[in-house]
């Protein structure tokens, strides 16, 4: 098993050959390093656009649909963001790869749930972008259990996780997450809000952990209490993560990533046994 990216997250050199990616971008150092990488990594071989133009032909003129987009913000043709508008309108998928960033930039681009975003600005930068790929061309693996008695952090949560193609159930209380974890044995990731009305996160944790170690499932706690306490109580009860609200989409998804992460290398270790 390889290591792939920065972040350590290790890649078991599977290949997609029926996944469709579409790289939008008129660098040609760039989509040249962009083109050997996926094939070398996934056995993929992307579609180059270059202009907008191409872009819309390569999307409308195949019957096969696009399983990923990788955009620059601008093309030629599409000099203010009109590509990445077409991509989001289109229902595809994108992760955008840009030199431009600010912080009027990120949040704009956040809110069109876009998948992720890699800098141009390093030399890892290609790097990163394999690693953001195999994880949203293998998130739908994991499956999350988001439990919260707030429908709207709920839905919150929801659409994020599913934003990166992650299997999202969802239960209003910690009875009801009990009942969903009995059912579900594959779920790998609990977040659970600490302030619940029947059973709050700490004890639902130590119900959790009396069924199943962490090396079986991972749990991060959110909260939006001022408390600096309740983390430490939160990771003595058998947590492995807590978050204090309001979090950045970034930092959220990294969390979820390394928790993740861990539990994947935990289970091949024990598989090597």
């Amino acid at each position: 098993m390889a290591f792939l990216g920065i972040s350590g997250m290790q890649y078991s050199g599977e290949t997609f050959p029926d996944v469709r990616i579409i790289v939008a971008e008129d660098s040609n150092v760039f989509t040249s390093m962009i083109s050997t990488r996926m094939r070398e990594l996934f056995g993929i071989n992307v579609e180059i656009c270059r202009t907008f133009e191409d872009l819309q032909a390569a999307n409308e003129l195949s019957d096969e649909a696009v399983t990923l987009a990788i955009s620059n913000i601008n093309l030629p043709g599409a000099e203010n963001g009109e590509a990445l508008e077409y991509l989001i309108d289109q229902n595809i998928p994108v992760v955008v790869f840009t030199g431009t960033f600010q912080e009027q930039t990120r949040e704009k681009l956040l809110a069109k749930d876009i998948v992720d975003y890699i800098l141009k600005d390093n030399i890892f930068a290609v790097e990163m972008l394999g690693e953001s790929v195999y994880r949203f061309l293998t998130n739908h693996r994991h499956h999350v259990l988001i439990v919260d008695d707030s429908p709207t952090a709920r839905a919150l949560l929801s659409s994020r996780l599913k934003r990166y193609n992650f299997r999202v159930s969802t239960a209003e209380s910690g009875a009801k997450a009990l009942e969903i974890l009995k059912a579900n044995p594959d779920i790998g990731l609990v977040v659970t809000d600490y302030n619940m009305p029947d059973i709050d996160g700490f004890e639902l944790t130590r119900r959790i952990r009396g069924a199943r170690g962490s090396h079986e499932l991972r749990i991060i706690g959110v909260s939006s209490s001022t408390n600096r306490l309740l983390s430490a109580r939160f990771l003595k009860v058998g947590g492995n993560d807590f978050m204090l609200r309001p979090f950045i989409d970034e930092e959220f998804y990294c969390r979820v990533n390394q928790n993740l992460d861990t539990l994947v290398q935990i289970k091949a270790a024990t598989a090597r046994k």
